[in-house]
């Protein structure tokens, strides 16, 4: 299957560069799995489409302020470090991976002064695309200076200055799920912004439960294809973690008959993550690489709550994939979809509005 299969046309003014004023007031395309006509509905219509009994499983990873700003000690040239995930950590200061953006050649050895002055820096290896592994030193505490110096790191696609404070805050609140508790995403699992606590609140009265998975979210997410054949992609690990309440919860719904309603792709690429490892869903950790493509067998999940994707991307082909009928056709009908979504003016990607695909 070609990368440009999944290609599709998108006006730029329908990418969603600012969240609405509340969480769920997003509107929704309903898509039917087995067939039928789509629905245009509401976010906090949810309640009604779901029954009593089904599961619906988030990912409450935590993004960070990854993104941090300075210069070389030597030359004063300036540099970018966007902290991916930590290697090791010490009394003598953290080893990261990065990506790095400059205007000089990275290269081992090459100190810089990070964060204006409170983290020094030195670059232990270079690595492929623009990823480096380094040292950070500091007299206080990196999570404190992370949250005091940096910056969200929002998807290229969202346009700022980098000098409108108040457009900061408000992504430091709303780039952040409600239940974001595990600490270690680099990008927001973007199905999540939709839900505020009165509309979980809802979900729980009408008896439709709530569970969690943690699958930090890195750069890769963002990364198009570029492999002419989709086969040749090879997908960046990220860490998941799939607890036994979780997965016996997911067991007893499936028993019972109730719906395992994965919210975001994320939680889909945890859930089959682990499906493909040990043939059910278990309490299991680790790294996962899966790339979900046409065709592909879920085990895990029944239902899937996503927003709109990027043209190429992994992720508008794992949702192609979980639209794929006996013989197949899910990249047809999602593309169709995502026409009839252009013309009716949804907003798209991060901050844009969602499909509810059941």
């Amino acid at each position: 299957m070609k990368t440009s299969d999944f290609d599709y046309a998108l006006p730029p003014e329908l990418i969603a560069q600012d969240p609405l004023p509340e969480r769920s007031q997003s509107r929704m395309l309903v898509l039917p799995r087995q067939g039928g006509a789509l629905q245009h509905r509401q976010v906090v219509d949810v309640v009604d489409i779901l029954d009593a009994g089904d599961l619906l499983v988030v990912n409450d990873t935590q993004v960070f302020p990854a993104r941090i700003h300075g210069q070389r000690t030597d030359t004063g040239g300036q540099a970018e470090l966007l902290l991916t995930h930590r290697v090791e950590g010490g009394p003598q200061g953290e080893t990261w991976e990065a990506l790095m953006k400059s205007g000089f050649r990275a290269r081992a050895g090459i100190r810089l002064r990070m964060a204006e002055g409170a983290v020094n820096a030195e670059i232990l290896e270079t690595m492929a695309a623009g990823r480096v592994k380094v040292r950070l030193e500091s007299e206080t505490p990196l999570h404190d200076i992370l949250e005091h110096h940096g910056e969200v790191p929002l998807p290229p696609y969202i346009r700022r200055t980098g000098t409108d404070d108040a457009r900061a805050d408000i992504d430091r609140t709303r780039y952040q799920t409600v239940y974001a508790t595990s600490r270690g995403a680099v990008a927001a699992p973007t199905a999540g912004l939709h839900f505020s606590d009165a509309l979980l609140a809802d979900l729980e009265a009408k008896g439709i439960g709530r569970a969690t998975v943690t699958l930090h979210v890195g750069p890769g997410t963002f990364r198009p294809v570029k492999a002419d054949d989709v086969s040749g992609h090879e997908m960046d690990a990220e860490w998941y973690a799939l607890s036994e309440e979780t997965a016996a919860r997911i067991r007893a719904t499936r028993a019972a008959g109730g719906r395992v309603v994965a919210v975001g792709t994320t939680t889909v690429r945890t859930l089959e993550t682990v499906c493909a490892e040990y043939g059910e869903v278990v309490a299991a950790s680790g790294w996962s690489r899966l790339f979900i493509h046409p065709p592909y067998r879920f085990g895990a999940v029944d239902a899937l709550l996503t927003n709109f994707h990027l043209p190429r991307s992994t992720l508008l082909m794992l949702v192609s994939a979980f639209c794929d009928g006996p013989q197949g056709g899910g990249r047809e009908r999602l593309l169709e979809t995502y026409r009839c979504a252009v013309a009716a003016k949804y907003r798209f990607y991060s901050y844009g509005d969602c499909m509810m695909i059941v």
